[in-house]
């Protein structure tokens, strides 16, 4: 009995540990980012929580770098949550050609009302209207927000400064653990 109980030890740990080496040490800074960046939302805005609560799922961008002059684009890395677990890693990227000048750091944040949402994300079948934008979070100001076609964006600038919350055009990979 012991022996088994023994074996059964050795075979949970061996897995936890295949769990932990399974992440890059690329993905394991991301989501030690995505931790640090959901505080930041939440300080920013305690009403984005119910998002958090209620939603199917997320995905939580912690550094999107957004720029241009007249020909622009955005890029970034992040974690996909479901259920309030991680489920595994996403990308984003964009370029767009219109009037803009600048740069910008920020943190984006998709919210998925339904699973149906959550699962079109994960399919690859998700991508924004050309006209879609996020809401810049200002203290307050997620109380009001909604979803919109079955997702809510929010984005907190970090650093920088560009007049363009627009989202459109974003398309995004997903890559699961």
């Amino acid at each position: 009995m012991r022996t088994l109980k023994f074996f059964a030890l050795v075979f949970i740990v061996s897995m936890f540990s295949v769990g932990i080496n399974a992440q890059s040490k690329k993905d394991r800074k991301i989501i030690n980012d995505a931790k640090k960046a959901k505080k930041t939302l939440l300080k920013a805005d305690a009403g984005l929580q119910r998002f958090f609560d209620d939603s199917a799922g997320y995905v939580l961008f912690p550094n999107v770098g957004k720029g241009g002059f007249i020909i622009g684009g955005a890029s970034g890395n992040g974690v996909v949550y479901e259920g309030g677990e991680m489920i595994g890693m996403a990308n984003l990227k964009k370029l767009n050609v219109g009037l803009q000048a600048g740069g910008q750091a920020i943190i984006e944040i998709i919210f998925f009302e339904t699973s149906v949402d959550l699962d079109r994300f994960k399919e690859g079948k998700f991508q924004f209207s050309a006209e879609a934008s996020a809401v810049v979070l200002k203290t307050g100001i997620a109380a009001s927000a909604k979803y919109k076609d079955g997702v809510a964006v929010f984005a907190l600038p970090k650093a920088g400064l560009m007049a363009d919350a627009s989202v459109g055009g974003q398309k995004f990979g997903y890559k699961p653990f």
